[in-house]
């Protein structure tokens, strides 16, 4: 009751505090032993200048399974899924390390299939249907996962596979596509009989915070999808819009509420700690898609995503999309005295005018817009979800039918139909962000059993 009383409410200045913060590290086995691998850490007693413990680096899961768990891959030919985000903290690349790395080919581990998930395998393309390709540095087939029929792997591509390893950076949004192909993957896996491996990586945006609406079950699509009728791959389970967890913490949380039956393995990071966001790891940052080059747009990605479904240009073809929002029909300056009067916690506005330039989602395509500016004055108290209810609500209010949308498509992204005809309706954004909150609490409370890291 203590806990919950002091979580009772997230105020618009910025109070709310996880209940995750400080919650020790909970050990999960999925279908096999997970690698852990870690630095220890003092004691009380230690010396911290202890030589044990001067190795901090945060090590992703590639590192961690060709260090200490190659077992895993020994003998096997190798399935992997990846873009230009599957890196170790060197920047190599997961496929080189895995197709020509002295540790993989020791453990006669055969690199022999590449699968691409939305923007290719190199991360660079900004449309659908994208198609299969040789890859000219190890001669294999790149299969894409972005076609109209296939989010996961056929079985035809799986024949010649004995484990499939997925190898991809989240964001720690559910709007994401590659968790989707993760999921997709681990069915196809499951249907072939084959090991599925994670190679896990940080959530970028730390992994203590859940926030904005959780997912309606009535929108979910993992359920109703099927390997050969995905829907979107972005609206799956009722999870929050920024959801906390890892990629290997989502696939346990998959594996046990769709009651797979599968053979999963984890292979968690090292010195990866769940305060962490991710410019505190030292990995490099390598965009996860061409339209967030930075951590700063990562950042507020989950507020500004609902708009993809809109007329707003979300700042797609400038060099800061995902910092800002604009159209034609924008009036700049009544907007900014709405969201100002909100006194949103770590963030301020500001307008100004862009020139989107062949972006990719075709809005306003070298039109001078009128826009907002969105810049975060502190990360650590802005609340990304009540962020998107106040620009949504505002938006809305200051131009009625000008503001137009796709019903399906912005319910997908925000994650509740009431949610948002509240706000368009102009109910107070503060109160219909609150209501969400003991949903948040239960949520967290429910996806403890799944912490790999403390």
């Amino acid at each position: 009751m203590v806990e919950q009383h002091r979580e009772r409410r997230a105020t618009r200045r910025g109070e709310y505090t996880p209940s995750w913060r400080g919650v020790l590290l909970m050990g999960v086995v999925v279908m096999g032993t997970l690698a852990c691998g870690s630095t220890p850490r003092p004691g009380p007693d230690d010396d911290p200048d202890d030589p044990r413990f001067r190795d901090r680096t945060v090590r992703p899961g590639i590192s961690v399974l060709l260090n200490d768990s190659v077992h895993l891959i020994k003998d096997k030919r190798v399935g992997l899924i990846t873009n230009q985000t599957g890196v170790d903290e060197k920047g190599r690349s997961t496929v080189d390390l895995l197709f020509s790395d002295e540790r993989a080919t020791k453990a006669n581990a055969k690199l022999v299939a590449l699968f691409s998930p939305e923007h290719g395998i190199r991360g660079t393309e900004d449309r659908s249907n994208l198609p299969n390709e040789l890859d000219p540095k190890t001669g294999l087939m790149i299969y894409s996962l972005y076609q109209r029929s296939t989010m996961g792997p056929p079985d035809s591509t799986l024949r010649n596979v004995d484990v499939l390893v997925v190898d991809l950076q989240d964001i720690g949004t559910r709007t994401w596509t590659y968790v989707g192909v993760m999921l997709y993957a681990m069915q196809a896996a499951e249907r072939r009989g084959i090991p599925f491996l994670v190679l896990d990586r940080p959530n970028p945006l730390n992994g203590l915070r859940a926030e904005g609406a959780i997912l309606d079950s009535a929108i979910a699509d993992a359920r109703e999808s099927t390997l050969e009728s995905p829907r979107n791959g972005f609206s799956l389970w009722p999870v929050p819009l920024r959801h906390g967890l890892t990629m290997g913490e989502m696939a346990a949380l998959f594996h046990r509420e769709l009651k797979m039956t599968g053979r999963l393995h984890v292979v968690p990071m090292t010195n990866w700690r769940r305060g962490m966001w991710f410019d505190d790891t030292d990995l490099p940052w390598v965009k996860p898609s061409p339209n967030l080059p930075t951590l700063k747009s990562a950042l507020v990605y989950p507020a500004l995503v609902p708009f993809e479904a809109t007329n707003v240009s979300v700042g797609r073809g400038t060099n800061d999309p995902f910092e800002r929002v604009g159209a034609p029909w924008f009036k700049a300056d009544s907007l900014k005295r709405l969201l100002d009067d909100l006194e949103l916690a770590g963030v301020r506005f500001q307008t100004e005018r862009f020139s989107p330039r062949d972006p990719g989602d075709k809005k306003y395509d070298g039109q001078t817009i009128p826009g907002i500016r969105i810049t975060v004055t502190d990360r650590e108290r802005l609340q990304v979800g009540r962020l998107g209810a106040a620009l949504l609500w505002a938006i809305a209010k200051a131009h009625g039918p000008a503001f137009t949308y796709t019903e399906r498509r912005i319910d997908e992204r925000l994650g509740s139909t009431a949610v948002r005809q509240a706000l368009i309706a102009g109910e107070d954004p503060d109160r219909v962000i609150d209501r969400q909150l003991q949903e948040i609490i239960r949520y967290e409370q429910s996806v403890r059993r799944y912490h790999l890291y403390r």
